[in-house]
């Protein structure tokens, strides 16, 4: 039985252990899957650095305005909510790629606002600028 032993010893399986590659691998997986929708932004947004040069307006710029009261003003007009894609339609002569300029007062919650930025998205107006005061150093 001694020379059967031996041949036995011979024949070992030599392979790569990949478990704790497979493992690994998994593990960057799920730190991708979480990551990755923490890196993409719903509303498309174009904001400035406090501290960057002002951008230049153009000559008649579109703005939106939400006053404290919650009212909703397309330029100089209030607005209701149901008729503010077609408000923007006749102040923009119907151009969707027509920077608009969203201000808010300061009391105005941020449901609100989102709610007014969900609206210009619905409306198919993709640039927005926010307006706000320019920050002394």
């Amino acid at each position: 039985m001694g020379p059967l032993r031996d041949f036995e010893a011979e024949d070992e399986l030599h392979e790569i252990n990949v478990t704790p590659f497979i493992d690994v691998m998994l593990v960057l997986l799920i730190i991708f899957m979480v990551a990755a929708p923490l890196a993409t932004v719903d509303v498309p947004v174009d904001l400035p650095a406090s501290t960057a040069k002002p951008q230049p307006k153009p000559e008649t710029p579109l703005y939106v305005t939400l006053r404290s009261d919650g009212a909703l003003l397309v330029g100089e007009s209030e607005t209701a909510s149901e008729s503010f894609a077609a408000a923007l339609d006749s102040a923009s002569g119907g151009d969707t790629g027509t920077r608009v300029f969203l201000r808010a007062d300061k009391t105005v919650d941020y449901g609100r606002l989102m709610e007014a930025m969900n609206a210009l998205r619905d409306a198919g107006y993709l640039k927005v600028a926010l307006v706000g005061l320019e920050a002394v150093r």
